[in-house]
């Protein structure tokens, strides 16, 4: 698998000369093996995403963690969409509530959007997923819910050789009295569990995140915490607070590291990013 990553910012889009090194974008993942692409969340780094898209491909697999606006707001601004050739699948998370496609519906119609999803030229595929296992192409992909405010969900891709994780808005700390100690009752464990790479929420300090419990992200030293429980070898803290800049995210994730000093590798996500992933590495 080849990962890349066209965003990695929290909350809200923060471009600017402050953030060129860890970038602007929110949320937004490519996945690559062979001719599949899959796409983990539609945050505004997908616009860009879709402008250099490989226009041989024909189908596009979306799957979304999470419809809060950080993760969706890139949906209508890629350009596949508007392409008649090119088939969009949209996965996200299932609720008791309403269905997916009507949620869907509620970003693209006015006034939050001009264009509505009947207006598209093909109309995405959508699938409701759950704590559910399926397969797109030759990847085999885990989906569960995780700790965060609303349904969301975490995802595992499995391609046989390697594994990635993906969980860019968790709070393991939450769900479990005993963590970083007991992974039965730590949220997203099973699906993190021995991963090549996890990318991983990682959006406040220690002492931020003290006056932050149950709004649904973690600390750096939380997310590394994690990754240690779950025996992950790479992990890549991800959704980086607007308000951060360069310098800030570098001061915090170094005290972070001097703090715990992790025997894996940690580093901060970047726009840009790419990892590719084998068995043999």
């Amino acid at each position: 698998m080849i990962i890349k990553i066209w965003g990695c910012r929290g909350s809200l889009p923060s471009p600017g000369p402050e953030n060129v090194i860890y970038g602007g974008n929110t949320s937004c993942i490519q996945v690559q093996n062979m001719d599949i692409c899959i796409i983990l969340d539609g945050g505004s780094g997908i616009q860009r995403l879709g402008k250099y898209l490989d226009p041989s491909i024909t189908e596009v697999h979306i799957l979304l963690t999470h419809l809060h606006i950080d993760h969706t707001m890139g949906l209508g601004f890629f350009q596949p969409l508007y392409n008649p050739d090119v088939t969009v699948h949209l996965w996200g998370p299932s609720t008791t509530v309403e269905p997916l496609i009507k949620r869907l519906r509620r970003y693209f119609s006015p006034p939050l959007f001009p264009v509505r999803m009947n207006d598209l030229p093909n109309h995405p595929v959508i699938h409701e997923i759950a704590n559910s296992e399926f397969e797109i192409g030759d990847i085999k992909i885990k989906s569960g819910y995780i700790c965060h405010p609303g349904p969301t969900l975490g995802f595992r891709l499995d391609d046989g050789e390697s594994v990635f994780t993906y969980m860019p808005d968790h709070e393991p700390a939450l769900g479990s009295s005993n963590f970083p100690y007991d992974p039965e009752w730590t949220s997203g464990y099973e699906l993190a569990r021995n991963a090549d790479l996890l990318l991983h929420d990682g959006e406040y300090t220690e002492e931020e995140y003290q006056n932050r419990i149950g709004w649904g992200h973690s600390s750096i030293e939380g997310a590394i915490d994690f990754g240690r429980l779950c025996g992950v070898r790479k992990l890549g803290i991800f959704h980086h607070d607007p308000l951060n800049t360069d310098e800030r995210l570098e001061q915090m994730f170094k005290s972070s590291i001097e703090k715990r000093n992790p025997q894996f590798s940690v580093e901060l996500c970047r726009e840009g990013a790419v990892y590719c992933l084998s068995g043999a590495e």
